[in-house]
């Protein structure tokens, strides 16, 4: 959920910057600069974005609080500040970097006819699947982590 939208994204890295205590009026200045828009019609979609949409939500999470016009971080999930650090923007994920490698080895061991190389590619390709597998698991929702059984009075 918190990682489902770009601005909500540089909203929760602003605040970290500025150790967790920001105006809303500066936050909206980044993050329109971030998109490499700072017009007065851009600020204002922004502006409302956040505070129709995402200041909420991350209020409902417990992840912020906002009062007059100052947003106060209150904690972050350990692995979404994780996946903050780790993925930037455009970049492709470890798992795919690490598949990527698999394949070449595999391609090299099989025109050498090397098995140590095949072992190393067959090595990274299970590395690339068990890292997918961590980021699938950070990434999912938490509806899709737990799903909710019925208790017995229809609700």
């Amino acid at each position: 959920m918190i990682l489902g939208n770009e601005r909500r994204m540089l909203l929760i890295e602003f605040l970290q910057m500025r150790n967790g205590r920001a105006e809303l009026r500066e936050i909206v200045e980044y993050i329109a600069e971030k998109e490499g828009n700072t017009d007065r019609k851009h600020r204002k979609s922004v502006y409302v974005s956040l505070m129709q949409t995402h200041i909420p939500k991350l209020e409902h999470e417990g992840v912020l609080t906002f009062e007059r016009g100052v947003i106060t971080l209150l904690q972050v999930p350990d692995n979404v500040t994780l996946y903050m650090e780790v993925v930037q923007r455009n970049d492709i994920s470890w798992s795919t970097f690490y598949a990527g490698i698999s394949f070449i080895f595999a391609i090299t061991a099989l025109w050498f006819g090397n098995s140590l190389l095949l072992f190393a590619s067959l090595t990274y390709l299970l590395v690339a699947v068990v890292q997918h597998m961590k980021t699938y698991k950070v990434l999912r929702p938490r509806d899709e982590e737990s799903p909710k059984k019925p208790d017995g009075n229809g609700e």
